[in-house]
């Protein structure tokens, strides 16, 4: 069954290598292998969820090399949930894509299918360098569709991702080269075990590698003062692939999970718990900068693009508690906040459509046609982000605000939270009144109907919030083992000593 551990990764290349040979091919035939290829994505990832859920490691050696030699997958409860976060947007993104934004470029699936490649392999990786390479994969994608549709009004800020990004990387190298000077070695587990019995002399070299990554995976989160490249890029690229891009900042702090839990964990020596000092502190920042970007929004777009900045703060807040309880609450607001944020930018696009050259701006406007419906959606989307019970977004930051203890702590967390929470509500009442109850005499040109396709995958997104209320238990008890595996490295640490499954067997 290890072999399973390659389907998130074989699926997209396959079908992206495929897309890249039929750039010419009739547009229907290429839509229906995309999805084709995401809907076999979403299911090799619940596979993987359902055998990840027994709670042990499974590692999978590439041409049979066993670590830390060789190239090695490793599936834990982690690794899963991320695979089916991750293809479930995937999925959603694609079919409103099939809606008419794939035009205009042969390359855009392919593009799609790509990033999905990369971000899979972030997830299942073992091993520092090839967290690089899967990097550098979904960067090299998310560079194409963030300046898919072209226009002057996504280069900009296209320039601005792309040379940020490419800083990251090479901090990204060097920290890693400075790590393996040391180590010798860039196996996780190895890591682990190496970091631990590094000598005085040679102890500063492996503490800057390591600040060093961690200001990589805050740029990729985009942690305050590394953000302010997130709003205008996200709000100017299509919506599907803003939508997609809602997991790309989850990708930056998965990496901090992974990398600080395992590499330097209590194990660690005078290592341990390196840069998470720092994390408290920039996570509230980060939360509080993106309310005030989300209370001066000037339109829907750049309101829900510094959301993802809200969530990033929240994120991190809870996962700096460094307790199994603020871990397992991280992990699922990760789950609401992810989906929610995706579907509030398809939503926000669905506006945009019926407001004619008002588009996605919160400035009176005539009437919108199906007006109903997308305020419903909205308001579902807006209760959810801003943690309104009875959506899932409620749940999740009872349950932060539950995991910390009393103290300062404590104080400083329930205070930005809840005013955080208060002044995100009224942005988001701010833009809804607006937008949907101010309207002026006049009227549009006729936008024409709201395909079902783009409508169902719009709603289902934001719906998801429901569903994750509805299987709250499940999910919390799923939350609660990941935690409780994460905090606990020994049994990652242990797959050095197990044989692995490889393909030569």
């Amino acid at each position: 069954m290890n072999h399973w551990l390659t389907a998130p990764i074989l699926i997209p290349l396959l079908g992206g290598v495929l897309q890249v040979f039929m750039g010419y091919a009739p547009i229907s035939l290429r839509r229906t292998l995309a999805l084709t290829t995401t809907v076999l994505t979403l299911a090799a990832a619940v596979v993987l969820l359902v055998l990840a859920d027994d709670g042990s490691y499974r590692a999978y050696a590439f041409g049979n090399w066993q670590p830390p030699f060789g190239i090695v997958l490793v599936l834990d409860r982690l690794a899963a949930l991320m695979l089916v976060m991750t293809a479930a947007l995937a999925l959603f993104c694609h079919i409103y894509a099939l809606g008419g934004t794939d035009e205009g470029n042969r390359q855009f699936h392919a593009l799609f299918l790509f990033q999905l490649l990369g971000l899979n392999i972030a997830f299942l990786t073992g091993d520092l360098f090839n967290l690089f390479v899967a990097f550098e994969v979904l960067l090299i994608a998310s560079y194409g569709l963030l300046m898919h549709g072209g226009g002057t009004i996504r280069s900009v800020p296209g320039l601005h991702y792309v040379a940020l990004n490419l800083i990251g990387s090479a901090v990204f190298l060097i920290s890693v080269g400075m790590i393996y000077s040391v180590t010798g070695t860039l196996n996780m587990a190895d890591l682990a075990i190496k970091v631990a019995d590094v000598n005085e002399e040679n102890l500063h070299i492996v503490k800057a590698g390591g600040m060093m990554l961690l200001v990589v995976f805050g740029l990729k989160a985009a942690v305050l003062p590394l953000c302010f490249w997130l709003p205008r890029a996200y709000a100017t690229a299509t919506a599907p692939v803003a939508a997609l891009f809602a997991v790309m900042t989850k990708v930056g702090i998965y990496a901090i999970l992974r990398v600080y839990s395992l590499v330097f964990g209590d194990q660690a020596g005078e290592l341990a718990g390196l840069g998470m000092d720092w994390l408290f502190p920039l996570a509230l920042i980060t939360l509080a900068m993106g309310v005030i970007g989300a209370l001066g929004s000037e339109s829907l777009k750049t309101l829900v693009a510094w959301q993802v900045i809200i969530s990033v703060g929240t994120l991190l807040a809870a996962m700096s508690l460094g307790s199994v309880e603020g871990t397992s609450a991280a992990l699922f607001y990760l789950l609401n906040t992810t989906w929610v944020v995706g579907g509030l930018f398809l939503v926000a696009d669905l506006i945009s459509r019926q407001r004619g050259t008002a588009t996605d701006k919160i400035v009176t406007a005539p009437r919108m046609r199906n007006r109903t419906f997308l305020s419903i959606l909205f308001l579902m989307g807006a209760v959810a982000a801003a943690g309104l019970p009875p959506l899932s977004g409620f749940f999740s930051k009872l349950l932060i605000l539950q995991a910390v203890t009393p103290g300062p702590q404590m104080a400083w967390l329930w205070s930005v939270i809840l005013i955080g929470g208060f002044f995100t509500l009224i942005a988001y009442s701010r833009a809804g009144s607006i937008v949907f109850w101010r309207n002026v005499e006049g009227h549009i040109e006729d936008p024409g109907r709201l395909s079902a396709r783009v409508s169902i995958s719009a709603g289902a997104l934001v719906g998801l919030s429901v569903v994750i209320v509805a299987l709250a238990g499940p999910i919390t008890r799923y939350t609660d083992a990941t935690a409780a595996q994460l905090h606990d490295s020994s049994a990652y640490i242990g797959i050095l000593q197990t044989p692995m499954v490889g393909e030569e067997e």
